[in-house]
């Protein structure tokens, strides 16, 4: 039963850092795309409510990956920047791998949605190697 509830709480933590990356990179996105990221372009971005990005930028604030105030748009501490381009990195890998098997890219970018956070670095070192990327 103990094992049960250590399988739990790694698969909620799991997910916690999956959202986190996420948002890091949604945010870093649409700071470069548009030059700021606010919460309401944020819920359009993830396909989530207001309420649902407040609460979890809140989260990101404590875990100090970003920064904001009332009324103004969510900025990426230097801790947060780095997770996300390195969040970037391994999406982008991920893709490029999926394309190089011969995968469209819309399928390929949907799959890596869900992949990136999963692959271990082994994996993923293979797949730069597989790219001629070299090793992460």
């Amino acid at each position: 039963m103990e094992h049960s509830a250590a399988y739990q709480r790694l698969t909620r933590e799991q997910h916690a850092q999956e959202r986190a990356q996420d948002y890091v990179e949604a945010i870093a996105d649409l700071i470069q795309l548009r030059g700021e990221a606010r919460a309401v372009d944020l819920a359009r971005s993830l396909g989530v409510t207001h309420v649902t990005v407040i609460s979890t930028v809140e989260r990101l604030m404590r875990d100090g990956l970003v920064t904001t105030e009332p009324y103004r748009s969510i900025f990426l501490t230097k801790k947060g920047k780095l997770l996300a381009a390195q969040v970037k990195k391994r999406h982008e890998t991920v893709i490029a791998f999926l394309e190089a098997l011969g995968i469209s890219r819309s399928v390929a970018r949907a799959d890596a949605e869900g992949i990136e956070h999963h692959v271990s670095e082994e994996t993923l070192a293979a797949f730069e190697r597989f790219l001629g990327l070299g090793t992460s």
